[in-house]
């Protein structure tokens, strides 16, 4: 039985990969810790106990920016890769349609069924994490209006500009979530639990398909390739 190896990912791809774990390891830590500090220093200077809010907040507004970057640049790979164009494999179209129920159908009956091409980018993932950057940009947006709430004079460090851009593209979260603040808080924390359970999803679904399709795609987010059976085997 022989083997070819597939490249499914390029270097870029894989490095927003784990920019985006590592941040969002960091925003939920330090978001959790806005919300409600359970934790203190170890060192008794009021001095500098005093900044660790400041200091969460800072890390937590960082990993938000590199979120914001990230999705920028995943939402033109979508479009524009030369390497791989997800937005094919979520068109609502016969194919695709027949694909997602197939990998689907393989996945509840632990790989009994297999009718479909597992070789590249499959419907289902395509769906899949094309839910998750939804929820990442609901995330960011309900961020930035709890962030530009906290400039009530419409000023910043870098201009009015921001402000204002801000409440223009992030003020309607208030309305859609029920019509105060304290809702765009909720929907916000709510959110972090909804991708929290995304991603303990998508780790186990990576191992599933490795251990029952035997094809090393926990091996793509690390060295960008995984390995399927030469046509001519039976």
């Amino acid at each position: 039985m022989s083997y070819k190896k597939i490249q499914r990912m390029t270097v870029a791809t894989r490095l927003i990969h784990w920019g985006v774990a590592l941040c969002m390891v960091i925003a939920v830590i330090t978001g959790l810790y806005i919300g409600h500090p359970y934790y203190q220093t170890f060192i008794a200077d009021p001095a500098v106990d005093k900044y660790v809010m400041a200091w969460n907040r800072w890390f937590h507004l960082i990993a938000a920016i590199i979120f914001d970057v990230s999705s920028i640049v995943v939402a033109y790979l979508y479009f524009f890769s030369k390497f791989e164009k997800p937005y094919k494999k979520i068109i609502p179209n016969a194919k695709n349609f027949k694909e997602f129920k197939e990998v689907f159908i393989n996945l509840i009956t632990l790989n009994r069924v297999k009718r479909f091409d597992s070789t590249h980018l499959d419907s289902y993932n395509a769906v899949y994490f094309f839910i998750f950057h939804i929820l990442v940009a609901w995330m960011l947006l309900t961020g930035l209006q709890l962030y530009v709430h906290g400039l009530p004079h419409g000023t910043s460090s870098i201009g009015e500009w921001w402000p204002w851009m801000l409440h223009l593209v992030t003020d309607w979260t208030v309305w859609a979530t029920g019509g105060t603040y304290m809702d765009v808080r909720y929907a916000h924390h709510l959110s972090m639990y909804i991708i929290l359970v995304w991603v303990m999803s998508h780790v186990y679904y990576q191992f599933w398909r490795t251990y029952f399709w035997g094809e090393g795609d926990i091996n793509i987010v690390v060295g960008g390739s995984k390995y399927v059976k030469e046509k001519d085997d039976k």
